[in-house]
């Protein structure tokens, strides 16, 4: 049995013609979108092995610094110091001030390159318009540049001990630190 119209058929063939496009379309955009799902998902499309590729040592974007080991985390601070020295100190930082610090040695700072690290992070998505549209800029501004530098730059924040030229890297960094976990004999 065929599915094109006979001479007894009430379907134009002009309409049956398009519906056949249609559906080819359609089949089309299926394949399409389940490949594309599957590239997501860190499958090749057409893998069909059920193969389990997600796991922890597989990162589709780059993780946070701080859970990095040597040769990564050298080349990830790479990265960010660039982004740093090219981006924002030029273009955000004033001169510094009692109220307003900054370490020309920043990358000594663990707590500095966490947070300019996950600010970064959030640059790469937001200043891509195909990701977030033409607000990211605005939102990144606000939501995650504004902060990073108050908490950064505040009187006493991870520079507080960074004056007139000085710094110190150890200035903050807490002694013994009592823990709820452990007891101790009394």
């Amino acid at each position: 049995m065929t599915d094109e119209p006979g001479p007894n058929s009430k379907v134009p063939l002009g309409l049956f013609q398009d519906l056949e496009g249609l559906k080819a379309e359609v089949i089309r955009l299926d394949a399409q979108v389940t490949a594309l799902t599957k590239g997501d998902q860190g499958e090749a499309p057409g893998d069909e092995t059920g193969a389990d590729t997600h796991g922890e040592d597989n990162w589709q974007y780059p993780p946070f610094i701080l859970l990095l080991d040597a040769p990564e985390y050298d080349d990830e601070l790479r990265a960010l110091v660039e982004w740093v020295e090219g981006v924002v100190v030029p273009g955000y930082l004033g001169e510094p001030s009692p109220d307003a610090r900054w370490c020309h040695l920043w990358f000594e700072h663990t707590v500095a390159v966490a947070r300019l690290h996950a600010c970064w992070l959030a640059w790469q998505e937001l200043t891509d318009p195909t990701t977030c549209g033409y607000t990211g800029p605005s939102v990144w501004h606000r939501d995650h540049l504004d902060p990073c530098l108050r908490e950064l730059r505040v009187s006493s924040g991870p520079f507080a001990g960074c004056v007139k030229g000085e710094h110190h890297i150890d200035h903050r960094l807490p002694g013994s630190v009592p823990s709820a976990w452990r007891h101790h004999d009394i």
